[in-house]
């Protein structure tokens, strides 16, 4: 019998995170290349942060409970 094991949403919190400061970090240095201002870019930076890390959790949350395009799969308990 085939298991499939669940995403837990400490799991999508983590992926979130790390797959933003990634992110956030190239806008904040393209933010800096263009305007040359430090603070600016930070700032920027940090507002990118957590609104698109708050989106991307949304996003991952409302598709895990989509049923389209997942094969069936047993579950073991």
């Amino acid at each position: 019998m085939d298991t499939h094991i669940k995403e837990t949403h400490f799991r999508s919190i983590i992926k979130a995170i790390s797959y933003r400061l990634l992110g956030s970090g190239a806008t904040g240095c393209l933010t800096l290349i263009i305007t040359q201002k430090l603070d600016f870019a930070f700032f920027v930076s940090i507002g990118d942060f957590f609104v698109k890390i708050a989106l991307y959790y949304l996003h991952e949350r409302i598709w895990s409970k989509i049923k389209w395009g997942k094969d069936k799969t047993e579950y073991n308990i």
